[in-house]
């Protein structure tokens, strides 16, 4: 101490020209020196640490570790940068602590061993540190991809880790590599058209979507945030990249949903307009097929109340014919409108048994005759005495009937209808022909729909349910109705059934 004494003035002019503060001590650790800068660092007056050991300046915790490097760097006496590689920090008189660098210099004056410690307090640039690996380490570890590409010559300069697993290349090989090396869609003329606006400074960012392609060639949907940053005179571009893959997919299982439900809709809206014009065409098939068979019962009912004599039995007889043959028809309408419901509901129950093919045939013949006009006759089938089948006898005679009945129905009168039947391997094929008006060409395709009528058969009396109810029937069955017509010249109806179906039905 005696010597800075007496080089007080120089040490003094020296050391209080230095901006670092300046603590100077023996080999025993002892300070013999210091300077206004460390006084003020430290918070100490001046003079007050002459004589005191080190460690009043370095925090409890570290004056172990602090005693082995210094008699360490005592030994080797070398100049050197203090505590390398770790944390230092110095003690306040106050007891607050602060992070210092420390620069140590040997030396040697009048035979006696010194070391001079220039020192710096680093709050401000520690606190800078941090903040620093704290955006480094937000950047790095970003769930989304970031490149920064030079805005030049449009390499990449950094990615963070985000970017290299999703993209599959090295942070090595993507610092060879441009934007355009990973946009398989966009050409360069195009991509810089894209980043023209920020390069002049008329757009502050951009947001465009665009797909990647990675490493092993898979592409998937991105949406991209382009921003300029200046450092000096460098000027890149930092591109962060959000994955669209999921919320493409929702797009479009949502685009592929509102699709479904609207034609869900429509599909609901054509049904329910469908369901009206088969109610207003019900309502006035009801209006009109029963008005008519209404009309003659009540017609046949009140001449045949005015017949009272005995001789006038035939009259009678007559009417009540009628009156007989105008309820069977309005029966029979009945009927269909509670099959049409009971196929709707599907408790339609079929009774399958074996019957030779002449009986249903006979019934149905024979009936058909009383529905005759005059000339027409009916061409019995040949070669069906040997046919027997295991069927539903109700349904066949229902179809036989619905077909001879229309032909007697839409022929002329003095024509022939023409019914024919043919085994073919399992299954058997009967075929009703007349030589009627036949079905317009446009209108075959609607002939078994329900309730309609083709134009040119309008004056008729019928429902337009029968074909409806058949061809429901027999496909219920396995089998099948299928017909060829020609306009003015007639039509031929085939019915198709298995010869031997199953009761499983």
């Amino acid at each position: 101490m005696e010597v800075f004494k007496k080089g007080s003035n120089v040490f003094r002019v020296l050391s209080e020209a230095i901006s670092e503060g300046i603590v100077v001590v023996n080999k025993s650790q002892i300070i013999v020196a210091t300077n206004r800068s460390a006084n003020t660092l430290f918070g100490y007056e001046e003079e007050e640490l002459i004589g005191k050991h080190l460690d009043i300046l370095i925090p409890k915790e570290f004056h172990q570790a602090h005693h082995r490097h210094t008699k360490t760097f005592m030994q080797n006496s070398d100049k050197r940068r203090m505590g390398r590689g770790r944390d230092l920090y110095g003690l306040r008189k106050d007891g607050s602590t602060f992070p210092v660098e420390a620069g140590l210099n040997p030396f040697t004056i009048y035979d006696g061993n010194y070391v001079m410690a220039l020192l710096i307090d680093i709050t401000e640039r520690k606190k800078a540190e941090r903040d620093l690996k704290h955006w480094a380490s937000i950047f790095n570890d970003s769930l989304n991809e970031i490149f920064i590409f030079d805005a030049q010559s449009l390499k990449f300069l950094d990615v963070n880790k985000g970017a290299i697993r999703n993209i599959g290349y090295s942070l090595s090989e993507l610092r060879e590599m441009t934007p355009l090396n990973i946009k398989p869609d966009f050409s360069k003329e195009e991509f810089l058209q894209i980043i023209e606006p920020l390069l002049e400074d008329k757009e502050e960012k951009i947001k465009f979507y665009a797909r990647h392609q990675r490493k092993d060639g898979t592409q998937y949907p991105v949406e991209i945030h382009l921003q300029k940053s200046i450092s000096g005179t460098k000027v890149t571009l930092v591109a962060i990249i959000l994955d669209i893959t999921e919320r493409e997919q929702y797009t479009q299982k949502l685009e592929a949903t509102v699709a479904e439900r609207t034609k869900q809709l429509k599909e609901a809206l054509e049904k329910e307009q469908e369901l009206g014009e088969l109610k207003t065409k019900f309502l006035s098939l009801v209006s009109h097929e029963f008005k008519t068979p209404l009309s003659g019962i009540l017609t046949s009912a009140i001449l045949a109340g005015k017949y009272t004599a005995e001789d006038q039995q035939d009259k009678r007889d007559k009417h009540l014919k009628t009156i007989q043959s105008k309820v069977k028809y309005l029966n029979n309408i009945i009927n269909d409108f509670l099959s049409i419901e009971r196929l709707e509901k599907g408790k339609v129950n079929y009774n399958f048994s074996s019957f030779p093919l002449t009986k249903v045939v006979n019934e149905v013949v024979y009936d058909a005759n009383m529905l005759l006009k005059e000339g027409q006759i009916i061409s019995y089938p040949q070669g069906i005495d040997n046919i027997h089948i295991h069927f539903e006898e109700k349904i066949l005679e229902l179809a036989l009937t619905n077909l001879i009945s229309n032909a007697i129905k839409y022929s002329s009168e003095n024509s022939t209808i023409h019914l024919s039947a043919q085994e073919n391997q399992d299954r058997l094929v009967i075929k009703v022909r007349d030589e009627g008006i036949g079905i317009p060409e446009e209108e075959q395709k609607h002939i078994f729909e329900r309730y309609f009528r083709a134009e040119n058969a309008l004056l008729n009396q019928g429902t337009g349910i029968g074909l409806n109810i058949v061809k429901s029937h027999l496909e219920n069955l396995g089998g099948s109705i299928s017909f060829t017509s020609t306009y003015n010249e007639g039509s031929e109806f085939s019915i198709e059934i298995p010869l031997n179906k199953t009761d499983s039905l």
